[in-house]
């Protein structure tokens, strides 16, 4: 994940989004996020008067807007866009990373659910949010490629929870296996919806 940067206060959310997708939100300290993103350590409070809860709820719509993005730059890498072929650029997004780098990483996303989904308040709402930032998006591409609207959010809804419980597999088992099994079990399903009537 990647994103041009700016001020202190973007680099800090940017900054807050990758600590947590390593570590989860309860050991992504505000020093910490301060350090990483080269902001001055008084800043914070400055940026981020509600504290570390608005700064993790900034980091995670940060990253569903980036992965509601990422939808169009997949599509547009596609010569034939096809549901099953979205979902591969999806996963190859993380295969690709995984093969990088190992798999220390995952999505801040689901890190933040992990870490904040049983309590009240605006980090549960913040990530509830997210999902829809990036399913909104998913479902509008399946119904361009012939996916019938009453099944686009449906669809869209499996192959995020599916690539979510392969990222958190491949991440326990240090291999990206599940990923690509995901690609080739969802793929043929995907494809036919496509005009399948309601």
């Amino acid at each position: 994940m990647s994103e041009t940067r700016h001020g202190p206060r973007e680099r800090m959310v940017f900054s807050a989004a990758q600590l947590i997708r390593r570590d989860g939100v309860a050991a992504t300290g505000m020093r910490e996020v301060a350090a990483h993103a080269g902001a001055p350590r008084g800043s914070l409070q400055h940026y981020f008067p509600g504290g570390k809860e608005q700064l993790v709820n900034e980091a995670v719509g940060w990253a569903g807007r980036y992965a509601g993005r990422r939808i169009a730059c997949f599509l547009a890498g596609l010569k034939e866009p096809t549901p099953s072929g979205l979902f591969a650029a999806m996963v190859a997004q993380w295969t690709d990373e995984y093969a990088a780098h190992g798999f220390a990483t995952g999505c801040p996303v689901a890190a933040a659910t992990v870490d904040c989904a049983s309590a009240d308040g605006s980090t549960r709402e913040a990530v509830a949010a997210a999902f829809t930032t990036w399913r909104t998006p998913l479902a509008e591409a399946l119904t361009g490629m012939g996916v019938p609207a009453a099944r686009a959010e449906s669809l869209a809804t499996l192959m995020i929870s599916t690539l979510e419980g392969a990222i958190l597999m491949a991440r326990a088992e240090q291999d990206a296996g599940p990923l690509t099994t995901a690609v080739r079990e969802l793929g043929p399903l995907l494809d036919s919806a496509v005009g399948s009537g309601g």
